[in-house]
This record gives structure tokens, sequence and C-alpha cells, in this order.
């Protein structure tokens, strides 16, 4: 490990006792009342949960069923919450209490009554009470629940569950104040300034706290929210989780008569063109930096609050990422360096990866973050292998901490090293729109640069690349041979066959459009590789490979090209040699 790396290690150490300092010496009883100072005797106003509710769960768990994170628990008369939870997200789901959405949707007699004796279950033993359920990002989206659902649970609620409902309310509210100081940066912290801000308004006595939480939330605002409307995670799904909430709270402010903080206002109207950017022609976002599936259904209920409905940005510069629009086709491009290592925890090492969509249809992707098992995936998920870009020497551009001790301790495998210098170029002229892009990434270990071109025709008929590995002005290649791969993740709908003279592959979509990759210079292999952000868990999918050497042949140079003929179609179909298809 390089000084460097130890350098950045040490400061996040650092950082991460001084965190916990803080958070320790606030804690206790007498600490804690000071944290919610006035009386919450009262509850004034519920805010309204954008998210999508479903009325057929009330009935499962009326049953005594929990389904969430992909794993179903039956309680069997039992608690639910005395039962071990099959993973951490199911528990950090249950938790939550963002089920309780569900039941309110249902809005029975018979749903009310269930909502009341799952929540005075939770009240009555505080002894199961769980690391998961201390974690920030579980308790903020818990105080937000029992804030939103309250007119569910307290409708025909006599007057003792009524106060003792309001106890363990504010009390969550002292805690999540305390955790402040040991909530990890980034959308944690931001979530927890959030549902602190929520608390203030919607309790009585708290005109004081609304100041303080207003204040903290702006600046936290300002530091997060980057001026193109990206996160500074640089995490499409990131913008959704947050805009979710930050949509209701401005209402919240309005129920109050209280004018919304110029910051508040600011990131939402800044973060509504962001989601339109990271569109695909699906719908979908593109799979940077940890996105999972799109969440459709709060993406619907987000771009209905957009009164713009412009054309998207072409370029993010604060953000990192690049977008090329020709007719039905888009190409996004991953044109920046990875966040800063506090904020990294979730970052991909998928510089210049790019994906490509056809109409309705996906062509190239990354492989995302699955939804499910993501500790089972995540360290594959976050390589550079797991993008369509190029790998040099079966190494990632990005280095993340390894060591298991200081995995624990910084919660997480934040980046120490990656790229430090992305440049970007954009022109247009008669071939198209070309965006010229490198990176350093592979530098240090190796010497060299990575620098991708990408030129697509107006008509978006033509994807023309050009990929080169060289060292650095006045530099060298370090060591003897260094084999890299230009990898092209296919999404799971695509058939794929690669063409006899094996420099080419015949893509198939799902509207029986038909693309032909090109390498005429290279040797095309068809690879297996995983899509891990389906909406039912990780698929078989394939991967187009080209490997080379990088002292003996570093530039390669490659084209996806559309069929415009049925003809072309037959004729591509005639010559194609039919390997076995990968299954969807």
């Amino acid at each position: 490990m390089s000084v460097a790396h130890r350098r950045r290690i040490s400061i996040l150490i650092v950082r991460r006792f001084a965190r916990r300092t803080i958070a320790r010496a606030s804690d206790g009883p007498a600490a804690l009342s000071r944290l919610w100072p006035g009386r919450a005797d009262r509850l004034t106003i519920a805010p309204h949960d954008l998210r999508t509710a479903d009325a057929t769960r009330a009935a499962e768990i009326y049953a005594g069923r929990f389904v969430f994170a992909g794993k179903i628990v039956t309680c069997h008369s039992r608690s639910i919450f005395d039962l071990e939870p099959p993973s951490e997200d199911w528990e950090a789901a249950l938790l939550g209490f963002g089920w309780l959405r569900h039941l309110r949707a249902a809005d029975t007699a018979i749903t009310r009554a269930n909502a009341r004796s799952l929540m005075e279950d939770w009240i009555s033993n505080p002894t199961r009470r769980r690391p998961v359920g201390r974690r920030a990002d579980v308790m903020s989206r818990r105080v937000i629940s029992l804030l939103s659902q309250a007119p569910l649970v307290l409708g025909d609620a006599d007057g003792k569950f009524y106060r003792r409902y309001l106890r363990a309310l504010a009390r969550d509210i002292r805690l999540l104040r305390f955790g402040l100081h040991d909530a990890p940066d980034g959308v944690s912290r931001l979530q927890v300034l959030i549902a602190l801000c929520y608390a203030s308004l919607c309790l009585a006595n708290q005109a004081r706290t609304i100041r303080n939480a207003t204040r903290k939330l702006s600046e936290e605002l300002r530091r997060q929210i980057l001026p193109d409307g990206g996160h500074v995670s640089r995490n499409p799904g990131a913008l959704i989780e947050l805009l979710i909430d930050l949509l209701p709270l401005r209402q919240t402010f309005a129920a109050r008569n209280i004018a919304p903080p110029p910051a508040l206002l600011n990131a939402i109207d800044r973060v509504m063109p962001m989601l339109r950017f990271f569109r695909h022609g699906d719908g979908g976002f593109a799979l940077f930096n940890g996105m999972s599936s799109t969440p459709s259904d709060l993406l619907a209920t987000l771009l209905a609050y957009d009164d713009t409905r412009g054309i998207p940005m072409a370029s993010m510069p604060h953000t990192g990422f690049q977008r090329i629009d020709a007719g039905a086709t888009i190409l996004i491009v991953d044109a920046g360096p990875p966040p800063p290592p506090n904020l990294s925890e979730e970052a991909h090492a998928g510089c210049l990866s790019f994906e490509l969509s056809s109409g309705l249809n996906r062509v190239v992707t990354n492989c995302g973050m699955s939804s499910t098992s993501r500790e089972t995936w995540r360290v594959f998920a976050r390589s550079t292998a797991a993008h369509s870009t190029l790998v040099c020497h079966q190494t990632s551009s990005c280095q993340f901490v390894e060591q298991s001790a200081m995995k624990r301790l910084l919660q997480g495998a934040p980046i120490v090293s990656g790229p430090a210098h992305v440049e970007t170029f954009r022109e247009t002229n008669d071939d198209g729109e070309r965006l010229t892009a490198s990176h350093d990434g592979y530098l240090a270990r190796f010497g060299l640069i990575h620098r991708r071109v990408l030129t697509m025709a107006p008509d978006g008929s033509r994807l023309e690349g050009e990929d080169m590995l060289a060292p650095a002005p006045g530099g060298r290649i370090k060591g003897g041979q260094i084999r890299y791969a230009l990898r092209f993740h296919l999404h799971p709908s695509v058939k794929a066959s690669r063409l006899d003279d094996a420099h080419a592959v015949m893509l198939v979509l799902p509207n029986r459009e038909v693309w032909t990759f090109e390498a005429a210079d290279d040797r095309v292999e068809l690879e297996d590789s995983v899509f891990l952000a389906g909406n039912d868990g990780p698929r078989r999918s394939a991967q187009i490979v080209i490997h080379q050497n990088a002292r003996e042949v570093p530039r390669v140079r490659w084209g996806f090209v559309r069929s415009t003929t049925s003809a072309a179609v037959t004729n591509a179909r005639r010559n194609a040699r039919r390997e076995p298809e990968l299954p969807l």
C-alpha cells in the first residue's frame, strides 16, 4: 500500500473516531433531553407520503406474512419483532415501518386495529430493538413513517396510547439527533436532517428546533446537491431517495405557513432535470455507482412534479456525466472521477463506462447493483470488469479498502485511489456528436492513460468508438506484457450471436431490431455476464469482449451499427454462425 493510500485511510479513521467520540459524549438521558427541547405532547400535522401503497399488502400483513427485500417471513401468531430476520435488508425494511402505508391504503377498521397492535407490540418491548434499528437510515425512515402514518395509527386510539406513541416517537427523534454525529456522510446524513426537519414541523412547541433543523438541512443540501443537480456520491438512485422526501417536506412547510428555505427549493429545482438526464428510452435509470433497478412507481410520481418537462441536458460537468441523444438512440457516459473517500462507500470503478439504448430497448449496460443480497455481489459490482469500459490487467481503475477490520471500522469499503484527472471534450461535426474522454486511473500502477473516443451518427444509427492505452507525456509503460480487455455488457433481453469471421456480433433486440457490433482489426469474444439490476434479481446475460496487449496493440476501434432494412437482417442471420445462445 502506498504512502498516499495510508494517508487517506488514516484520515478516514481519524474522522470516524472523532464522530464516534462526539456521539458518545452526547449520549445519556440528560443529553438526549437537551437534544430535543420543548414539550412534544401533540402532533400538529402529518406529512404526505409519496411512496406507492398497495392495499393488497395489508391483507398479507394481517395474516402475518411480511415480504421485504425479496424475503418472506411468516410469524404464525408470534411477534414479528421476536423472529430472527432472514437478512439485514429485510430487518431494515421492517424496522423502518414504511409498510404502514400499505395498511393505510386499505383504510378499514381491521387494518387500523392491526397497525395499532403492531405499534403497541413495538413500543411495549424495547429490549427487542437490535443494532439495525438504530442505524441512521433506518431511524430516519421510521421517524418519517410514524409521522406520516400517524392518522392511521392514532385515528381511533385512546389518550393513553396516544401519549405512549408520542413518547416512543420523541425518543426516536432524540436518538436520531444523537446519532447525527455518527451517521455516515452522504445520503444517510441528509436523511437524518430531513427526518429531524419533519419532526420539528409536525410536533407542537418546536419553534426553536424548526430554525435549527432548517439551518442544518440547508447547509447539507448546499454541500451534497451539486450545481448541476447531481448528488455528491454520483449515484443516480440517491436522487430518487432524497427527492421522494424533499417534495413532501416542501408541502409540509407550506401547510405550516412557513416559507420553505431557499436551499430546499433550489435543490428540488436542480435535481428534477437530473432525473431526465439519467433516463433511458424504457424509462429506467442508467446503472452507475450503486444504482439498482429503477423504482418505476416512485420515478413516475416524481416526474409528475416536473413542470418543465424539457429535453435532458447534454452535459453534467459537476457530477461528471455526459449524454448524447440522436434520434431514438441514447448514450450515457460516466466521465468523472470517483467521489471523495468519505462519500465513496457505494461508488464504483466505472470511469469512462457507457450505456446505450435504442428506443424502448437497452443494448449496452453496466451490471449495476442487486437490490437483494447486496453483500454477495458488492465486490464484483463495484469492479471495473462489471462496467462497459476498458479493464487493464484484470484490475480496477479504483482501489478499495480491502482489509476486513478496516471495513468494519469505516462501516464500508471506501475508495482510496482512483482517477484523479478525467478530461472530456465534445464537438459536433459532419460525422455527428463526438465525445473524447480520458482518465489516469491506471497511471500509478502501469504508467498508462486510458483514452476513449465516442462518435454518434446524427440519426443514431451508428456509434463508433476508439479505446487507447498510452503512456503519459514523457512517461513509459511499467511492467512487461500488460493485457487489457474491452468489455461491453449486453442487456439480458438482447440475443447475441457471433458472426463467422469472429470480428462481429449480431444483436437482436426484443422488438426484432438488429444491431451489429464490429471490430474489423480484432478478434471478438462472446462471454457470460450477469445483469444485477433486474426487478426479479440477478439475471444471466452476455458480454462482448476484446482481449489485447497494451505494448503490441495499444488502440482498438469498434462500432455498433443498426441495420436499416429487412434484407440486412436476413443476410446477417444467414451469415451468422449459430452458437448456443445464452438463456435469458
